[in-house]
């Protein structure tokens, strides 16, 4: 220990180039300091505490020597408390502080006393006390930082001051006696009244001991919610009496609980510990804390940020492969021995709009029968020019084919999908059939050409045209080759695989090998021959066109054209092409002449209506497999709740099929209902479920179980993800019997038969699509897994309601679910709020709400700011959190109700406009909710004061001045609210339906839209191909200046604003890049959101799904709303004027007796300021024998249970029965008993009733709990007998 005096030596001598550091600019001792400190510049591997006793002095000192350029070796920073006022350091900074220190990146800290522990730094040479330990544990403390050997602990005194000398020699003298002490001590001495106490989780092993609770409560509350106006943080006061020192934490109105009192200590700092534990073990056991006894929850921390960073992914590496499911129904294969197979029949009908072509009649046939929703299913088949084609199947009982039958069949199915889909086979002589092995097939069906019966009635197979088209010469087969000799030359044709009967070559299919086409043969030209002049043309004829386009000489030219269809290219006829501006009509069907020569007749009977009918099928496949599937899907959830079983297949089939896919359903409408949705039920659980989650954890936790990784795993653990419908219908890709997919895929070739997504930058989506493996895997994103469980969750409300969507839930694995007896202690616990009748005009609140309340505590609490804590009770947080919940679900109803036609990503927009913190800070202003608002905070009301003004000026005053930023405590009182409507009304959903539509009436009409202005800023110079930019905002004075850069047209714009939030700011600067890009004449082409809503078609507003039952309130509940209602009208008339509050911010202790009671308020009766006045326990014996004729009406009951009964029915807490004293001698024992009694109320009164001496302690509780009852019956708080 070395001790500097600022006068002992002459540090000028060697600080040289130190000359302008002199009085008065630096004192003497700073300048030893930096002599001190300047001497260490050749060492390595040196770290230096310097101890302060200010804050201010901490920063200072730290500045100046950071700044010297002769200490420029010395890595200087400054470490002081983060609970320090104004200048004060976050736990988070302090941290990083502190590991820098550790790591050598810094060498020097200039710190206060929050460095005397904790620190063990090894190498730390040199100890400094700039400013003179208080107290001894101090000086041990700090010099417990030197731990090296070589280290010193330097002391700067002033020269001469004596008392400081004196400080400093008594400082060693305790050191050496506490040292001597320890050493004197032998192992079996005990240190019983050092003895921590410790808590310990044993499922984790986490603990925590008086010695660090005190640190664990800070922290806890310093997770609590905060905004400017209010921080988080314990209070600690004292009593002090005969049996010790007891202390009793006050925890912020947002905490789980307000108060916890420690037992008896012998010392206050004691006191503080055990206190603190005791609040920390509490709030373990309410939730508050996790198991590893820390405020945030681990788990739903990391899923949340899971959730986070998927949504940040890059899309192909959050992209999986998986399987599509092949319905069951077309699985189930027939057996290729049996002679005679039994299948089901459906015809097919096309219906064309217009009636202008002619499709043949075709029907389905499988083994295994379609069900019902599958039977009944129509699609409309989207043409070009607006044409549709109205396609339904009608069942047509079972046909039984023969062996020879089914292969007929099936070649006929091979036959046409290669030309419709794999044409280019046909390009040689001979094509084979029936080589192909049937179990290669994922699906059995057969589709197959059908007649009108004789009679009309019934339609049939027609086994002629298959047996015609299968006789072809495409085939190998000679068309009647021995019979030609016989046929007139005027009924032939010559094609160029010979002469052919006309009969033959009509309702045909040729091909044309000199341009690869092919054509069905709809009848023959007899007026249009080789000679024929040319269509189109003036002077060309049809021989010469062919001999200078092809180099073809024609050698019948007296022959008569062919009237020829080209084959149509297979397409997507799902996808809508139907747009608003269409309009249907008649179109000529478009036919090519071309000459018989030129043509090889491929398949005989093959006609245009066949082909036609031909078109259409792959895409009314590919609807009904899809149908089929989501039935499937259906009866797996009906199996387990039967509310599944009420959903039709075509709904459930719009929530799994993505906007991807291209068709008229999707399920992004399904999407946005069913996320309000599941943030409500979960919302709704997670506030009545853990009673000790603050709002911040409550949303933390909403957010793990709805964000999508969750929504993801939940998915693919129930294996949802094999059923969603995620690609357009690509007909390249249609694969029945008959063409089975080549590409065999199992687990050891499936990474590389399936093609890799990271080559889709590289490859077409055509060529990606040709990669498809035999069991249907695609990419899935896991956000589209995600956003299916939300569809279906709307699905299930727009379909079923409440409960089939909750039980879709419960299957999911997400527990909505809670316990009744949760609202009725949310119900019990608001009546804490019940002092603060007298604050607030409760009558006229209720009125502006339009809605009177049977728990006046509830709508109380809904409006208290954190800032104010003169009370026992909350705060409006957690309410905002449920209120918030249902209003998102309500607003989200009424728009996906009123507005059908609106895209969800426009119902997304209006949402957002409507139930952001803006928009009901303008409600809560107009409504005058302000001025119901207990708080605590100047600054706060000096802002609500602010905004509302500017709120009730006309719109022209308004546009003369900049818009004040909103307080968002005014939106939450909205939202919390309606959270406490909600609740008081037994969740009576309707109920609150019809007060927010009131309450959000200005809102809804959308009169006047204002999108993000960030974002509409975007979408306008994204149109235009501006350049935009966001410089990093700087901080002014306090505020932060937000700069927007925009280069439009070679020029730059520069547009800045100021605020104190960095957000607020970056929409200012944005709203006035929008107003002057629009000056310029700078526009967007499409409509805006507004023009939409006022043209859109509206339907009547709608609760969608509702249809749970309101849960009745207890007639105990019904009493004390009848109680209070009387009360509170007189409370309110004799209001006095309340007193202004003391700031109690900075002062962490004083004596309890200024500490008013939790359970008291300004009303509080004198009984109970006057419960231990002797004179008023002596009235309470003496009026006992006047009340005989009460306690006779209790009947055959003690009055302890009535005690009991009483405040149970009046959710008071049990009653706390206490044998005070005991005397006489043992065989004569007289017990005395108390009973303690909070009476929470609009006037709250605590009882204490001591018995008369009884020669049992059950008599001497009866006789107190007699007491008891005579003094709640005396006070009002017992019906009248």
């Amino acid at each position: 220990m070395r001790l500097y005096g600022d006068c002992t030596d002459d540090p000028e001598s060697d600080l040289t180039s130190l000359k302008p550091l002199e009085e008065p600019y630096f004192s003497k001792k700073l300048i030893v300091l930096i002599g001190m400190l300047s001497t260490y510049r050749l060492k390595s591997d040196v770290k230096c505490i310097i101890f302060v006793e200010r804050v201010f002095v901490a920063r200072s000192l730290a500045y100046i020597i950071g700044n010297l350029k002769s200490l420029d070796f010395w890595k200087c920073a400054f470490l002081v408390g983060c609970r320090s006022g104004l200048r004060s350091m976050s736990r988070k900074k302090m941290n990083a502080v502190v590991q820098e220190f550790s790591l050598g990146k810094l060498n020097l800290l200039v710190a206060t006393n929050v460095a005397e522990e904790g620190l063990d730094i090894q190498t730390c040479c040199l100890v400094v006390r700039f400013d003179l330990p208080q107290t001894v544990s101090s000086f041990i403390q700090s010099r417990g930082r030197a731990r090296m050997l070589t280290s010193e602990y330097v002391f700067l005194l002033e020269r001469g001051n004596e008392r400081d000398e004196m400080l400093v020699e008594s400082f060693s003298t305790r050191e050496d006696i506490m040292k001597k002490e320890v050493i004197s001590r032998t192992s079996k001495e005990s240190f019983n009244d050092l003895e921590e106490k410790i808590y310990k989780v044993y499922s984790t092993g986490a603990s925590v001991s008086t010695g660090c609770s005190i640190s664990l409560l800070h922290h806890y509350c310093a997770k609590l919610p905060r905004d400017m106006y209010f921080t988080p943080q314990p209070k600690f006061f004292y009593l002090e009496d005969l049996d010790g020192t007891t202390c009793r934490v006050i925890l912020p109105p947002n905490a789980p609980f307000r108060q916890v009192v420690s037992s008896p200590c012998s010392s206050k700092d004691e006191a503080k510990r055990v206190a603190s534990l005791q609040a920390c073990i509490t709030l373990h056991e309410r939730g508050a804390l996790s198991d590893y006894l820390l405020p945030d929850h681990g788990k739903g921390t990391k899923k949340a940020n899971a959730s986070e960073c998927e949504d940040n992914e890059d899309d192909h590496l959050s992209e999986e492969l998986h399987e599509m499911l092949v319905p069951s129904v077309l699985k189930e294969p027939w057996s290729d021995s049996e002679a005679h197979v039994p299948l089901h029949f459906y015809e097919i009908k096309f219906i064309p709009i217009p009636e202008d072509r002619v499709y043949r009649k075709f029907g389905l046939v499988v083994k295994c029968p379609l069900p019902k929703e599958a039977e009944a299913m129509k699609v409309d088949l989207h043409l070009a020019h607006g044409r549709i084609v109205k396609t339904s199947f009608i069942s047509s009982g079972v046909l039984t084919f023969s062996r020879e039958e089914i292969t007929l069949a099936q070649k006929f199915q091979e036959m046409f999908l290669k030309v419709i889909l794999d044409r280019s086979a046909f390009f040689s002589d001979v094509v084979l059939l029936g080589n192909l092995k049937s179990h290669c097939s994922l699906t059995f069906y057969l589709l197959l050409p059908v007649k009108q019966c004789a009679g009309g009635k019934s339609v049939v197979i027609d086994w002629h045209t298959i047996r015609c088209c299968l006789s072809s010469p495409a085939f190998g087969c000679q068309v009647n080759s021995d019979r030609m000799d016989y046929v007139p030359i005027y009924d032939t044709l010559e094609l160029l695989n010979g002469p052919v009967k006309k009969v033959d070559v009509l309702h045909s299919l040729i091909f044309t090998p000199h341009n690869k086409q092919f054509f069905f043969i709809d009848g023959i030209v007899d007026d249009i021959n080789a000679d024929s002049r040319r269509k189109g043309s003036k002077d060309i004829s049809n021989a010469q066109h062919y001999k200078e386009r092809f180099g073809i000489q024609l050698k019948h030219p007296d022959q008569p054209f062919l009237k020829a269809k080209q084959l149509f290219a297979l397409r997507n006829l799902l996808h809508n092409r139907l747009q608003e501006s269409t309009v249907v009509r008649e179109t000529e069907e478009h036919f090519d002449v071309i000459p018989p020569e030129l043509c090889c007749l491929k398949i005989v009977g093959f006609s245009k209506d066949i082909g036609s009918s031909l078109s259409l099928l792959p895409s009314l496949m590919h609807r009904l497999e899809n149908l089929l599937v989501a039935v499937e899907l259906k009866n797996v959830l009906s199996r387990f709740f039967r509310e599944a079983s009420e959903i039709s297949g075509d709904c459930i089939l719009e929530a799994l099929t993505t906007e991807k896919c291209l068709e008229r359903l999707s399920l992004e409408r399904f999407e946005v209902l069913g996320d309000a949705f599941l943030k409500y039920a979960v919302g709704r659980h997670s506030f009545l479920s853990f009673e000790g989650l603050d709002e911040g954890q409550l949303t933390k936790r909403r957010s793990s179980i709805v964000n999508n990784a969750n929504l993801y795993d939940l998915a693919i653990k129930n294996n949802l993800q094999v059923y969603i419908c995620n690609e357009s219908f690509e007909p390249s890709q249609f694969f029945a019997l008959g063409r089975p997919c080549m590409v065999s895929c199992n687990i050891d070739t499936k990474s590389t038969t399936c093609y890799q997504r990271g080559q889709e930058i590289d490859v077409d989506v055509a060529e990606a699509h040709k990669s498809k493996c035999s069991k249907s895997h695609r990419w899935l994103h896991r956000k589209t897994i995600a956003d299916v469980v939300e569809a279906l969750v709307g699905a299930f409300l727009v379909e079923s309601g409440f409960r089939a969507a909750t039980a879709f839930l419960r299957w999911l694995g997400i527990q909505v679910d809670f316990e009744i007896l949760d609202v009725h202690r949310v119900l019990r616990e608001s009546k804490v709020n019940l002092p603060l009748f007298g604050k607030i005009n409760v009558p006229a609140l209720e009125e502006s709400l339009g809605y009177k309340f049977r728990h006046k505590g509830l709508l109380l609490q809904a409006f208290v700011h954190p800032s104010y804590q003169k009370h026992s009770g909350g705060c409006y947080q957690n309410l905002e959190f449920l209120g918030d919940a249902v209003m998102e679900y309500l607003v989200t109803s009424y728009l996906y109700s009123v507005y059908p036609d609106l895209k969800p990503g426009q119902l997304t927009d209006l949402r957002s406009i409507t139930v952001n913190n803006n928009s009901l800070a303008h409600i809560a202003a107009q409504q005058f909710f302000h001025l119901y608002l207990l708080k605590d905070s100047c600054g706060l009301t000096l802002a609500i004061n602010e905004f509302v003004s500017y709120v009730q000026l006309s719109e022209s005053e308004q546009e003369q001045l900049e818009e004040p930023s909103f307080p968002k405590v005014l939106g939450d009182i909205v939202e919390s609210s309606i959270g406490a409507i909600l609740l008081d009304s037994g969740f009576n959903l309707e109920l609150v339906w019809k007060i927010m539509l009131k309450l959000l009436n200005p809102i809804l009409s959308f009169s006047s839209l204002k999108l993000n202005p960030v974002r509409e800023l975007r979408e306008l110079c994204q149109f235009k191909n501006f350049e935009l930019q966001f410089p990093d905002h700087e901080k002014v004075k306090g505020d932060y200046l937000v700069r927007i850069e925009i280069r439009a047209n070679g020029k730059l714009l520069s547009f800045t604003a100021t605020n104190h939030s960095s957000k607020v700011a970056r929409r200012m600067a944005a709203q006035e890049a929008l107003r002057e890009l629009k000056a310029r004449g700078y526009r967007h082409k499409s409509k805006s959101l507004e023009e939409i809503v006022q043209s859109t078609h509206k339907r009547e507003a709608q609760l969608i799904g509702y249809d749970e039952e309101c849960m009745v309130i207890d007639p105990g509940d019904l009493f004390e709303a009848n109680f209070t209602e009387t009360q509170l009208d007189l409370d309110w008339q004799e209001e006095q004027e309340v007193p202004p509050s003391r700031d109690h911010s900075h002062h962490e202790q004083s004596n309890l007796s200024k500490w008013p009671s939790g359970e008291s308020s300004a009303h509080t009766d004198n009984l109970q300021n006057n419960s231990h006045d002797p004179a008023l326990q002596q009235q309470i014996h003496q009026n006992m024998e006047i009340t005989f004729d009460y306690m006779e009406t209790i009947g055959n009951k003690s009055a302890k249970s009535k005690l009991y009964e009483i405040c149970a029915a009046h959710y008071w807490n049990r009653p706390e029965f206490v044998c005070c004293k005991e005397e006489g001698p043992s065989h004569l024992r007289m017990f005395t008993c108390m009973v303690l009694v909070k009476a929470d109320g609009i006037k709250s009164v605590i009882l204490e009733c001591e018995s008369d001496p009884k020669p049992q302690k059950k008599a001497a509780e009866e006789h107190a709990a007699q007491g008891a009852l005579w003094c709640l019956n005396h006070l009002g708080y017992l019906p009248k007998q």
